[in-house]
């Protein structure tokens, strides 16, 4: 089920967010839900104007990884929020465990796996996660003036 939660004042509207912008898919029990929060990510992009630039692209691949690890690894999905505002795009992967997850320190070559943390922190500005009754959720931040068209045209 999805969910928009304007924090600022007045209605939702297509552009770069207003204020602080927030909106939440519940994925629990959701098949394939993978392909489900990339078209949810991908949709609010648009929404937000953020969705002509490499970072854009990046931005569904940290998704795409963050809801893997959580699918794999995790006990799967609870909730994907994107929470947005003028500074920075912040990517919650809510899943069913509490136990922290772990980056390789060097991806092998040649071995399937132990790629998604090191894709995430290459690809956004800050990740991390935080623990609450019986799950976590893991987190990563891109900042806004990397998805806006205008500077990355300029580049």
């Amino acid at each position: 089920m999805e969910t928009k939660e304007p924090e600022a004042s007045g209605p939702m509207s297509v552009g770069l967010p207003s204020g602080r912008q927030r909106r939440r898919l519940t994925l629990a029990g959701v098949p394939g839900a993978v392909a489900k929060g990339r078209a949810f990510t991908r949709h609010a992009l648009r929404d937000w104007g953020w969705d002509r630039t490499e970072t854009s692209e990046d931005t569904l691949l940290v998704v795409s990884e963050l809801l893997s690890n959580a699918s794999l690894h995790a006990n799967g999905c609870r909730e994907l929020v994107l929470t947005a505002d003028e500074s920075a795009l912040h990517i919650e992967v809510h899943d069913g465990t509490t136990t922290p997850p772990v980056r390789h320190s060097a991806p092998q070559r040649g071995v399937p796996g132990g790629r998604g943390l090191y894709i995430v922190e290459r690809l956004s500005d800050r990740w991390g996660t935080h623990t609450y009754g019986t799950g976590k959720a893991v987190w990563a931040e891109i900042e806004a003036s990397r998805l806006e068209y205008g500077m990355a045209a300029g580049r």
